[in-house]
């Protein structure tokens, strides 16, 4: 009886060897025209283990796993393939990819910090491959919004931009400093906190992952809207070197460069660069110069430490710089308020003796006597160390960033002296500090864990400037006293800003995948959030005509007047998300979520409006936001060769965090201000499919329906300054920035064939983007509505599988006169200017590339 229990055990042993044993899998990954991919992800499904393709396509990958097991290879430019294994030992699997310049649902993702297909993840997600990026021209988030109609973006500089997505996110129109973006800028797992960093050139990217919805559970930093999570190229142990050079008209010169390769054993380097110019494309009749151009450069370097298959430390670091002459904005109307007829915009510049340059923004003829200056430098330095423990991972990412931003504003947007200077340099800092471990807990629970911080400081270098010209008495006139003519009186009068904001932020958060069975599973998460903010400021007036009569003090300080206070806050907030995702099949995954979120207090730092000559000083902090967000949707493979995917939502808000316009100058860039409630819902389509490997065809589309449900003392819009009040309740206006409609869609035909001696394929590609009308006011006008329009890109060329490809290229074929953003000047006069979008441009690229495939 022993003797056969030891042999019984024996056999138990040696089977479970051969089911259970360390299998290896090797093979090799190539396109369709049979050249090797470098940098291919081979994933076993259901498990953590993975490879890399090296620059000759090949892999191994070495683990425990249970026979038969699946492959997932995916490639950023081609369609996802999987492959049924049911013997590893003495196979060596040849895997075709076929290309898809289009790809935008079925690459390998971490958006919830794990490798895995994005039709697998229960999140509304777009993805858009590096080389989609490049491809279509989408060199920074303001390109990039018209391949993802969920994402809106404004920007009349680089400091006042707006990056919102389903309409949600930072207050639309000017920033103010004092609150939190709602929508989080990653690059490879570091939160950009500054808005500028959206209107810098992307540097060498692998992929953007577009997160809609709330999310605070599976990333550092808290945003109520969504995030883009960019993933950059790594550095290789395979020597490798890319060049890209592009041309056009304005005088358009674009180049790109990385090279990467291993310094020791272990340790691999990448260095990258990116450059932009092109002439200005408006002209400024007074000094004869072409405004409004590009001057961008960026440089990214990074080492690779890899001591072993279970740790990576990753040291990086970058810098970008813009020195455009712009951001200038045209004068595009002339709205009709109800002041008095002389303080009416057209009576005061024919007083003035003025005329614009044109009536039509689209001659793009400005005569603005104030330079425009727009200094934009961002930079920093992170470590990142991914460490393999069990079955998951040990991840801590450390980093230091700035922001130096010194512009020059023309805000009157005239020839006329009324605001000689409009200046705010600001100095900014942050570090932060994210540990995270994501992995197994067991055959049916996953999660990711994590603790963040950050810490940020703003300040005034050395202080902001806005100052009065000698026509600025005309403009802010409010009587028909002959004291507003008195000589010199508000002329070189202005304020000076001193303002430091300090701000801390720490979370505890997490989210667990329960799988309650193969089909089913449950994700519940939590974050707990603590932020402090302390605000000084100080405001103080100089200049104009020097006197101590009353009436004359009375009427500077109608203009200007000092400001000083100091704001402290601090406060806790326990928010989480519940998602039950149903996947029948490998072809269905729906998803139903419920969420809470919320961003902080918010700290005025723009200044604050007035009562009888005092700052309102209860003004100077506004209530947190709370979000509750609702949302089910369906991701759908109806066809090995088509994706198509729905989902719809509702967002409520309370205590909605605005930007205000005011009539009074001196309050910069408008006021913070609480809307009791609003709401956003819509819903959204996306899908691609292919036809062969010669036809692809993408598109999306997005309804939203954006509100506010209750707003009772909001400021009146632009052409009903002077009224009765200067409230108004706007309940059931519409939120400003959204379109109830908007969408993309886009084709290319590839044919393979030679150019010369290369292989490769010639192609033509179309995309297209469109969006209805929205409200450019934050309070409804009839007025400063930007009418909808269409915007047709289109490139022809021949793309090689190795070393060369070219292509010529144009955007805005159709040469679309269309306006970005509307905003009123300042003071209210009855004027307002535009943001244009750029009229039609076309050009040639070529790249090089040595020791990858070309995608």
């Amino acid at each position: 009886m022993f003797k056969q229990k030891l042999l019984f055990l024996f056999l138990i042993t040696l089977i479970s060897q051969f089911v259970f044993a360390q299998q290896t899998v090797t093979g090799i990954v190539k396109d369709a025209n049979d050249v090797a991919i470098l940098g291919a992800t081979v994933l076993i499904k259901g498990t953590n283990l993975k490879a890399v393709t090296d620059v000759n396509g090949e892999f191994t990958i070495q683990g425990t796993t249970t026979l038969p097991f699946t492959l997932s290879v995916s490639s950023v430019g081609f369609r996802t393939k999987e492959v049924q294994v049911q013997q590893a030992s003495g196979n060596k699997f040849n895997i075709v990819l076929l290309a898809d310049d289009f790809q935008l649902s079925e690459v390998a993702v971490t958006a919830r910090r794990r490798t895995e297909r994005v039709q697998n993840v229960p999140i509304p997600i777009s993805v858009v491959g590096g080389a989609r990026v490049e491809n279509a021209g989408a060199f920074n988030v303001n390109r990039l919004k018209e391949l993802v109609p969920a994402v809106q973006l404004y920007s009349s500089n680089p400091r006042n931009t707006t990056l919102n997505i389903r309409g949600l996110g930072s207050t639309f129109g000017l920033t103010n400093d004092g609150i939190d973006p709602g929508v989080g800028f990653y690059v490879d797992g570091v939160y950009f906190a500054r808005p500028a960093a959206t209107t810098l050139d992307f540097i060498d990217v692998e992929r953007i992952e577009v997160l809609r919805g709330p999310q605070g559970t599976l990333f550092g930093k808290n945003t109520t809207a969504g995030a883009f999570n960019i993933t950059t190229r790594k550095p290789s142990f395979t020597p490798e070197v890319n060049f890209e050079a592009s041309y056009g008209n304005f005088g358009y010169v674009q180049a790109k460069s990385s090279v990467t390769g291993p310094l020791t054993k272990n340790l691999a380097a990448r260095v990258s660069f990116s450059g932009t110019q092109r002439d200005g494309v408006l002209y400024n009749v007074a000094t004869d110069q072409n405004v409004n151009d590009l001057n961008n450069l960026g440089f990214r370097g990074q080492l690779l430490y890899a001591p072993s298959n279970n740790v990576n430390i990753l040291f990086a670091g970058d810098v970008s710089r813009q020195r455009p002459n712009g951001y200038a904005q045209v004068v595009a109307g002339v709205v009709p308020t109800q002041r008095a007829a002389y303080r009416q915009f057209e009576q005061i510049i024919a007083d003035l003796g003025y005329n614009l340059p044109s009536r039509n923004p689209f001659d793009r003829k400005i005569d603005h006597d104030t330079p425009w200056r727009s200094d934009n430098d961002l930079g920093g330095v992170s470590l990142n160390a991914d460490i393999k423990i069990g079955s998951g991972t040990l991840t801590s990412t450390t980093a230091w960033r700035y922001w130096n931003w010194n512009p020059s504003n023309d805000r009157d947007f005239t020839g006329l002296p009324v605001l000689s200077l409009s200046q705010a340099p600001s100095k900014h800092q942050q570090w932060s500090q994210e540990i995270r471990y994501a992995g197994d807990l067991s055959s049916r629970l996953s999660g990711v864990f994590g603790v963040y911080a950050i810490g940020q400081r703003l300040k005034t270098d050395p202080y902001h400037t806005e100052e009065s010209g000698a026509a600025q008495w005309r403009f802010s006139q409010n009587s028909t006293s002959d004291l507003w003519a008195t000589p010199g009186l508000l002329d070189g009068y202005g304020i000076r800003t001193y303002s430091k904001l300090t701000s801390f932020s720490g979370a505890v958060f997490g989210q667990l995948d329960w799988s309650i069975t193969d089909q089913m599973h449950l994700l519940p998460g939590l974050r707990f959030n603590y932020d402090d903010k302390k605000v000084d400021f100080n405001r103080q007036t100089y200049g104009g005509l020097q006197t101590d009569d009353p009436a004359l003090l009375a009427i500077k300080r109608a203009v200007y007047t000092d400001q000083v206070f100091n704001a402290n806050t601090d406060n806790t907030n326990l928010s989480g998300q519940l998602t039950l995702a149903y996947k029948p099949n490998d072809r269905i995954n729906s998803y139903a979520t419920f969420s809470t979120n919320y961003k902080p207090v918010g700290l005025n730092l723009g200044g604050l409006p007035t009562n009888n000559g005092e700052p309102m000083l209860e003004l100077a902090k506004i209530k947190p936001e709370y979000v509750t967000h609702y949302e089910i949707g369906i991701k759908t493979t109806p066809l090995d060769n088509a994706t198509l995917n729905f989902s719809v939502y509702n967002t409520d808000i309370k205590d909605f965090q605005t930007q205000v316009q005011t009539a009074e100058v001196g309050v910069n860039r408008g006021y913070l201000a609480n809307a009791e409630k609003v709401r956003v819902r819509g819903a959204e389509l996306d899908g691609n499919v292919f036809i062969g490997n010669v036809f692809s065809l993408y598109g999306a589309l997005s309804y939203t329906d954006g509100k506010y449900i209750s707003f009772k003392n909001a400021p009146v819009p632009l052409e009903e300054t002077g009224g009765e009040s200067a409230f108004k309740d706007i309940s059931g206006g519409k939120l400003p920035g959204i379109s109830k409609w908007a969408g993309s869609l886009g084709g290319q035909v590839d044919i393979p064939g030679k150019f010369l001696t290369l292989g490769g394929s010639y192609f033509f590609a179309i995309d297209s983007y469109f969006r209805s009308s929205f409200s450019s006011s934050p309070s409804p006008s009839q007025y400063l509505n930007v009418d909808g329009y269409l915007l047709l890109n289109a490139r022809l060329g021949f793309q090689a599988s190795q070393s060369v490809s070219f292509f010529i290229w144009s955007r805005n074929l159709l040469d679309k006169d269309y306006f970005e953003q509307l905003l009123p000047a300042a003071g209210n006069a009855g004027h307002y200017a535009a943001v244009l979008g750029d009229p039609r441009t076309f050009g040639a690229t070529i790249r090089y590339s040595f020791g990858r495939t070309v995608r």
